[in-house]
């Protein structure tokens, strides 16, 4: 049974640190959006089509 219990542990803290790397990916990607539309908007009339 012990050793239902250590799988059990480890596989939750997995996917707990998943989670978390997840989350940082996820608002690292949604700053550098805003980022670059807050530039393209602060130039947007230089853009051309």
């Amino acid at each position: 049974m012990e050793k239902i219990y250590k799988v059990m542990r480890n596989a939750g803290g997995a996917s707990i640190a998943m989670g978390v790397v997840l989350i940082t990916i996820g608002l690292v990607t949604g700053i550098l959006s805003i980022i670059e539309g807050a530039i393209l908007l602060r130039r947007k009339e230089d853009l051309t089509f």
